[in-house]
């Protein structure tokens, strides 16, 4: 994968809010939904999001920057100490009783890396011996005592995280739902959406990623909720523009309000202004400190066609009851 700072489109030195802003930008850009011609699409968006989740996270963004991972979060291979000129003279390839081992595992508790001093006897049965520790127990391709080093990285079995991206609708966020999703791997899994998940939240699958001889990597799905034509999301609170008629706003009425779930009915007052907001408690979106209101603001809306009649109504009032609905501002 591409270095995530150029994935973003950040300087390396950019903060926290810089690169969440970054990946906010380019989500909205680079998203599926919005490039449904573009066959590459899903891929650019996986690697933005794996940037964003290498990036967004202190400890791997560190972790990065000081080279102890890849751009996708793997460890990288740091070499061993006593080779080459660090050897003391006489210790014979630099494999002599002083040199260091370093070796490096990243686990559920973060990256560590671990120093040791090699064997005494200049062989390389302590250097065979590090790499088994280190890597799982598994020794160096085609090695042999006393020969060099001919190891690769997919020798030491480490998994593959796979990033994949979800759009949903917000009712279904709201109450959640299962949905089968087609990685970029080409498998299908079924992913359980909870209740009250927030636009941008990531799911992890553990262990369905890609396969390695030490354990597959995991799945993290990043969740996107689409704009919905009705409701917008304040908070947990839910928000609506309610149309009424004029003779309803006038004369007050009932009428039916959509939700997230199914439709209610409310009263409007007699002399309902346009612009008044009518709170439904507990019928917004759910979140850890309970479930939000439904907030339905209402809108006068006028008949599609003019009409002579209402026309001549409103210049009678022009003339006769004159009113400034503005004069306090």
């Amino acid at each position: 994968m591409r270095d995530p700072y150029e994935v973003l489109g950040v300087d390396r030195k950019a903060s926290a809010s810089e690169i969440k802003s970054a990946y906010r930008r380019l989500a909205k850009k680079l998203h599926p939904d919005a490039n449904k011609n573009d066959p590459k699409a899903a891929i650019r968006f996986a690697e933005l999001n794996a940037a964003h989740e290498l990036l967004g996270d202190d400890e791997k963004r560190r972790a990065f920057d000081r080279g102890e991972i890849d751009a996708e979060g793997k460890p990288r291979f740091q070499g061993f100490g006593g080779f080459g000129g660090g050897a003391r003279p006489g210790a014979g390839a630099g494999f002599g009783p002083d040199m260091n081992f370093e070796s490096f595992h990243f686990g559920p508790e973060g990256f560590t890396r671990t120093t040791r001093r090699g064997r005494g006897g200049g062989g390389f049965a302590g250097f065979e011996d590090i790499l088994k520790e280190a890597f799982g127990g598994m020794g160096a391709r085609g090695t042999r005592p006393g020969a060099g080093s001919t190891f690769e990285a997919e020798d030491f079995g480490i998994g593959a995280d796979v990033h994949a991206a979800l759009t949903i609708t917000l009712p279904d966020a709201a109450r959640g739902v299962t949905e089968r999703l087609r990685l970029p791997t080409g498998k299908e899994v079924d992913v359980k959406i909870p209740a009250g998940i927030t636009d941008g939240q990531q799911i992890r699958l553990k262990g369905q990623g890609m396969a390695g001889q030490a354990g597959a990597g995991d799945v993290l799905i990043t969740v996107s909720i689409a704009p919905h034509p009705t409701f917008t999301l304040d908070g947990a609170d839910v928000r609506l523009d309610l149309p009424i008629t004029l003779y309803e706003a006038v004369l007050g009425a009932k009428v039916r309000v959509p939700t997230l779930d199914k439709p209610v009915e409310i009263t409007i007052p007699p002399w309902t202004s346009s612009g008044r907001t009518f709170r439904l408690k507990g019928k917004g979106f759910p979140a850890k400190t309970g479930r939000g209101d439904l907030l339905a603001t209402v809108r006068i809306g006028l008949p599609d066609r003019s009409d002579a009649e209402l026309e001549a109504l409103m210049k009678k009032w022009q003339r006769e009851k004159p009113y400034d609905p503005r004069k306090d501002r």
